[in-house]
């Protein structure tokens, strides 16, 4: 890749860290702004799996990293991944902002993911969990239930209680094909199954793609003010975010990297604000601010090892930069 001796600049990693961290956050806002458009979710989620999948796989052939799928069983395990992540995945997540009708409460939701993994952690692998770790867990749950009690106070959509499960339902699902990746993780580059992932997971995509997707077709679907938030969602979001946090992964290591996670709340409820997308209240804020600091303590290591195991998992993407 040629990023050389970055390691010796501090600077360098953490403006990656700080990137990936920006544009996932970012991620809700132009996910929101299409829903906003009223543009199908089956057509603009299936375009952006597409389009990311096609950068990684130009990706692995011009560095030279692309690998075959080597057996049977490993294509069938691809094929689960790929039904986990990105086909329920991203239909929970994206249905779960528009229902909930607020980029920083699913974002919020979404960045629950380790602690559910440390949970199935703690229960299915006998990994260590301190007071420290069942304390931040307690804090996060804490700050969600100041923002949705002040949501509520403000007024919720219909639908609202549906939303947060389908967001909820996205985490679930996300701990799941964790799981699945760490059978693959041993034998594929980490953006070798990312790659295969978007590009089966598209494939699923199609059929609702072609029935409810473009059921509506417009030319407005193919203008620029619609093409632009897609092709951000696909190029940075899922390509570049991907490869800049596998770089924070590689020379930050897991525990440190894992602490920026809780800061993409805070950048989307921000961005949001900026935007005029959403406007959160002084009791949001600070509900924010207690979730972040809530998941950092959540990943506190202390004297023991903590690693949740959907954050464990990345740190197989140093061979990505060998």
């Amino acid at each position: 890749m040629g990023f050389g001796n970055i390691k010796n600049s501090k600077a360098v990693i953490y403006s990656f860290s700080a990137l990936a961290i920006f544009l996932w956050g970012f991620s809700y806002i132009w996910s929101n702004q299409l829903i906003e458009y009223d543009i199908p979710i089956y057509y603009f989620v299936t375009i952006r799996i597409a389009i990311a999948g096609v950068i990684l796989l130009l990706f692995n052939l011009v560095t030279r990293q692309f690998q075959k799928i080597r057996s049977t069983k490993d294509l069938l395990l691809m094929l689960l991944i790929s039904v986990c992540e990105p086909f329920i995945y991203f239909i929970a997540e994206t249905y779960g902002i528009k229902e909930t009708a607020s980029p920083t409460i699913s974002s919020m939701v979404i960045a629950t993911v380790p602690i559910f993994s440390l949970a199935v952690g703690y229960f299915a692998f006998k990994e260590k969990v301190t007071l420290v770790n069942v304390l931040g867990v307690l804090v996060t749950l804490g700050g969600l239930f100041l923002v949705l009690s002040a949501q509520i106070d403000t007024g919720i959509g219909p639908h609202f209680v549906l939303g947060m499960v389908l967001l909820f339902v996205a985490v679930i699902v996300e701990v799941c094909h964790a799981s699945l990746v760490k059978h693959l993780a041993q034998t594929y580059r980490p953006h070798v199954i990312v790659m295969y992932q978007f590009l089966i997971g598209s494939v699923y995509f199609i059929p609702l793609f072609l029935t409810e997707g473009i059921r509506n077709f417009t030319p407005f679907y193919l203008s620029w003010e619609v093409l632009r938030p897609i092709l951000y969602l696909a190029v940075l979001c899922s390509a570049l975010a991907f490869g800049l946090w596998a770089a924070t992964i590689k020379y930050l290591g897991v525990a440190k990297s894992s602490v920026f996670l809780a800061l993409i709340s805070i950048v989307t409820a921000l961005v949001a604000h900026i935007m005029g997308q959403e406007t959160l209240g002084l009791v949001q804020w600070v509900g924010v601010a207690i979730s972040a600091l809530g998941i950092i303590f959540s990943q506190y290591q202390g004297r023991h090892k903590v690693e949740p195991m959907v954050i464990r998992e990345s740190e197989k993407f140093d061979s990505m930069y060998e």
